[in-house]
């Protein structure tokens, strides 16, 4: 999951994702490849639960064991989260990068990634083995004019790019027109969710309201894309 833009809701929707996958019983990690992101423990509600981070994980070579990675990682609500600490380690070599997460692959059923904007080497490995990436763009004007400098990037390293758009849209712009304007397929439309904000600086996730339209449109998501790739598969 990426962001169109810089506070478009990518860390919140590839949460949201983890979190959903992992109540309708998969096993799921949620990485964060985004360094300056504040770290996704934090958007979990997990950044007291000790465990592996990826300053821990900077010297990983070769191949790493599956279980043991995922048993040491932090957890919260049925999934693990590799996140990054408050340190002062900002940068992945992509050797490292590419064992973790082909470790994490073969540990769960789904890996979830929260994508900088403007991908480092690490990342843009990263973005290579996803099967799908979701754009994260505001329905707004000067959002998806953000967001088409940074698909233009990103189209080049992934197969798969959709967009997620977030409304409402006071310009009047719906999903289809900034898909359209974009040139890429709409993945899904989130309306928006005014208790969200509050939820997140209390320490709760995203992903638990059965009723919001962030779980509603996760679950429609991840329903669409585990089919298509296993048909694929």
């Amino acid at each position: 999951v990426m962001g169109g833009r810089g506070g478009a809701g990518a860390s919140v929707l590839a949460t949201g994702l983890a979190v959903t996958a992992s109540r309708n019983g998969l096993a799921v990690i949620l990485a964060d490849l985004d360094p300056l992101g504040g770290g996704l423990d934090l958007v979990l509600g997990a950044e007291d639960v000790t465990g592996l981070r990826w300053p821990d994980l900077a010297d990983s070579k070769g191949r790493l064991g599956a279980r043991a990675l995922q048993s040491e990682l932090p957890g919260r609500h049925g999934l693990a989260v590799l996140s990054w600490d408050r340190g002062d380690l900002l940068t992945l070599a992509p050797d490292a990068a590419g064992a973790v997460l082909a470790a994490a692959r073969r540990a769960c059923d789904l890996v979830v990634l929260d994508l900088p904007r403007w991908p480092d080497p690490a990342a843009e490995q990263a973005i290579g083995l996803c099967s799908s990436v979701l754009l994260v763009v505001p329905a707004e004007v000067r959002a998806v004019a953000a967001a088409a400098r940074v698909a233009v990037g990103l189209t080049t390293l992934a197969a798969d790019v959709r967009v997620v758009t977030r409304g409402p849209s006071s310009s009047g712009l719906s999903g289809p027109d900034v898909a359209a304007a974009l040139g890429l397929p709409l993945g899904a439309h989130l309306a928006a969710e005014p208790r969200l904000a509050g939820q997140l600086d209390r320490g709760e996730p995203p992903g638990l309201d059965d009723k919001g339209p962030l779980v509603q449109g996760c679950g429609r998501l991840l329903d669409t894309l585990l089919r298509e790739h296993r048909v694929a598969g």
